[in-house]
Parts: structure tokens; sequence; C-alpha cells
């Protein structure tokens, strides 16, 4: 049994919201985007990533095995955002992150990403990152020139070094990711982790049992820690 909820808000000060989110009624996948290039490009960039997506792993759910659906349709997304630019000069700027979770029919999860938003898993009272954030900042954390306090006060933390909308992309990064009854997944744009820590995210997950209640209330505490960006996020519990 899967439980989920979802949410997306514009924040306290972009005009526009440029995420876009989805989640599979039957709880199989679910797909968080967070566009850029002006509000419109942004916007179209990220719902063709999540409608590109989508379909695809629709089409092949039955057929193709995880890791390979994933890839295709993460690609496919990609290529997809391409064409708009080449047919629409005016969003030739455009881009967007994608972070997607699946449970395959074998009841094994996978996880695809591209740029800076995020997957977690809540098992038991540890909040994990599951994925690496694709920007200059986290490669010099990983490479050990700065430390997580500086990353997150850095001027350049949002500067990507991967995103879709560009022909050098690359493949996205896929992994296999444990589950056990009673884990948490959450997939969220950076509008959340900007203005909250993992740990305050971790204590709200702990505190707050009711999926609908945890998103909404996610989302307003980083509208009170400043709301600088589009928030979006979604969580999944696996019984």
């Amino acid at each position: 049994m899967r439980r989920y909820a979802g949410a997306t808000d514009p924040g306290k000060v972009r005009s526009s919201n440029q995420d876009a989110y989805y989640c599979d009624p039957k709880g199989r996948y679910f797909i968080v985007a967070d566009g850029m290039g002006g509000h419109a490009a942004g916007a179209t960039a990220s719902q063709l990533a999540v409608e590109t997506i989508r379909a695809c792993l629709e089409g092949g759910w039955e057929t193709v095995p995880a890791p390979k659906l994933l890839s295709k349709a993460v690609e496919a997304a990609n290529e997809a955002i391409l064409k708009d630019q080449r047919e629409n000069p005016q969003r030739a700027d455009m881009g967007t992150t994608v972070v997607v979770a699946m449970v395959d029919p074998n009841n094994n999860c996978w996880s695809a990403h591209i740029g800076d938003s995020r997957l977690y898993r809540l098992r038991g009272s540890q909040l994990q990152q599951m994925t690496e954030d694709h920007t200059l900042v986290a490669r010099s954390v990983r490479q050990g020139e700065l430390t997580q306090e500086q990353a997150r006060i850095h001027p350049w933390r949002h500067i990507l070094e991967r995103c879709l909308g560009r022909p050098d992309t690359g493949p996205p990064a896929i992994q296999p990711i444990s589950l056990l009854p009673g884990d948490r997944l959450l997939l969220c744009s950076d509008g959340l982790t900007e203005e909250l820590d993992d740990e305050v995210i971790a204590e709200y997950c702990l505190r707050v049992q009711d999926l609908e209640q945890l998103v909404l209330k996610l989302i307003e505490a980083a509208k009170e820690r400043g709301g600088r960006d589009n928030i979006t996020v979604v969580i999944a519990e696996y019984a």
C-alpha cells in the first residue's frame, strides 16, 4: 500500500510558478521539475519534462527494465525541450531540473535526476539525501573545497552544471533506492531546501503523520523563512 501527497506554491517573491510535478494515481512513480528561463519559458520547460517523462514511463512500464526506462524517459524530455527551443526562439534559454522516483513492477525502487531538485529518504528518524546536486558548489563540497555550511550561503550555490534543455547535458544520474516498510520518499525543488535545512525537514516529517498536511506545512515553513523561490514537495510512504 502506498500513500502519497504533493503540492506546489509560487512562494512569496516570484510572481509565477515555474515548477511542475506529477504523482501517478497508482503510486508507481513521482516527478518534480523546476524550470528556468523566464516565467513562461521556465514553466513550459518543466511541464514538457513532466509530460514527456510520464508518457515514456507509461508506454514502457511492463516491457522495459527500470534503469533503461528512466534513462530513456529523461533523455526524451531533454529532446522535447530542445525541439521546442528550435521551434520557439523566444524560449531558447529555457531549461529545467528534474527528479523522478519509481517503484517498478518487481517492487524495486529507482531514481533519476538532473540538476538540483532532490530526492530524500526518511527511514525511522534519519532523513538522507539520496541524490547529488549537479551544481558547481555541490561539486566543490564533494571535492573537499567547501564545507556544507559554506555551501549553504555561497553566492554561486544556484549555478547548475547540468539541466534539461542543453544538447550536452548527458544522461541522467540513475540509482537503485533501498525501501523498507514505513520508509518515506520526499521529492522537492530547491525552493524547499533553500529555506529549510535537512534537520528542520526531518523534524516536520517525524512530527506530522498525515501526508497532505505534511506537504502543506513544509511549504508554509519555507514561505515563513523567506519563500524566495517556487516550492514543490511530493511525499510518498511505503507500507
